[in-house]
Formats: C-alpha cells, structure tokens, sequence
C-alpha cells in the first residue's frame, strides 16, 4: 500500500473545504431548496451534488479531462439540464402557497433517484467545481504519481468534507427557515429563494 502522504491529504482537504464552503450554484441549490421546502430529500440531493465531484476528480485523477473536451456536447446537454431544474425548483418556490406557520407544509413527495440525478447534473454543469478539479486539483497533488490507493483516499476525503459542509448548510438553512411563521415572512422567503435559485441556474448555463 502507498497512497498520499497526509501533508498531500491535509492540503487537498483544507483547499477542498474553502472552494465546498465558499457560495456558488451547489450550495445556493441547497440553501433555497431547504429553506423553501425544508430538509425532505436533501440527503439524496446533496448525495449527487457530492457524486458530480468525485465524477469530476476522476476526470482529473485519470487525465480525462481531454475526454471531457472531447464529449464537449454532452457535457453542454448536462450542464442545461441542470440549469434547466435549477428554475423548475425556482419556479416551485415563488409559486409556492404561503399560510402562516405553515412553512413546513408542502410534503408532497420526490423520487429520491430523481432527486440524486438533479444533484448530479448541477455539479456536473458546474463552472466553479469544474475549475476546481480540472484546473487546481492537479497544481495540489502529483497525478502522475498518484496510485489507485491515494486515489480511494481522495475520493474519502472528498466525500467526507462535502458530507460535513453540506450538513452545516442544511441544518442552518433549516433553522432559519423556522424564523418565518407569518404568511408574509414564507411569501417573502419563498420568493427570495427563488430568486436565488434562478441566479444559480444563470450561473450554471452561462458559463
């Protein structure tokens, strides 16, 4: 067994951790989503937004990146597809009803499956974990010489920090969302995530 030495591991994790922590469409998905419909299907919509990355790090671990290049289109129809449910959810939200202290009353259910594929192709079409990967990943760790050991421990700790930083956005986006009780304050918030849903889908398909 080799693997990364765990300088290597530290400086990926706390490099990971800023670009995971730092806003873009990801976590504006998961913030507006929780705070407009509440935790329900968060885990299985986090749980592909972590999948895209690990997708994402293999492109760069196996120096398919000129592959992705290559399948340019595909990744294009990706990338629009999660713009595209990126207003889907906008819309949903500003559209929602409000009643007062009925901030959690929308339970209508959705497909776990098809929320984990929603989340997939957010990050897939997303422009700040693309750079990050392709771009920065092979300026923090030597590729050439990374064996398939330190890759399952990239792919730990990758799952590990995304698991941790998506957590606290959802449990803060939960609590604040029950700050709002008057019809008003779930109006207001419905429509505000929207809007900040809308601006994430403009980020994913313009860049």
């Amino acid at each position: 067994m080799s693997g990364l030495d765990l300088t290597g591991l530290l400086v990926f994790a706390g490099t990971l951790a800023v670009a995971a922590a730092s806003p873009g469409p990801g976590i504006a998905a998961i913030v507006a989503r929780v705070l407009g419909r509440g935790t329900q299907g968060a885990a299985a919509f986090t749980a592909g937004l972590a999948i895209g990355d690990v997708v994402w790090l293999t492109f760069a671990v196996t120096g398919l990146a000129v592959l992705a290049q290559t399948f340019h289109g595909v990744f294009l129809v990706v990338k629009y597809a999660g713009a595209a449910y990126l207003l889907y959810l906008a819309w949903k939200l500003w559209s929602a009803p409000a009643e007062a202290r009925e901030i959690e009353a929308d339970r209508r259910r959705e497909h776990p499956v098809k929320l984990f594929f929603a989340g997939l192709a957010v990050t897939l079409g997303n422009p700040k974990v693309i750079v990050f990967y392709l771009a920065l990943v092979p300026n923090i760790v030597d590729l050439a010489r990374l064996d398939a050991v330190g890759y399952v421990e990239l792919v730990v700790v990758t799952l590990s920090i995304l698991a941790a930083v998506f957590s606290a956005y959802i449990v803060l986006a939960a609590r604040a969302r029950r700050l709002f009780t008057s019809a008003q304050a779930v109006r207001l918030v419905n429509r505000a995530t929207g809007t900040v849903m809308a601006g994430a889908a403009v980020a994913v398909a313009s860049r």
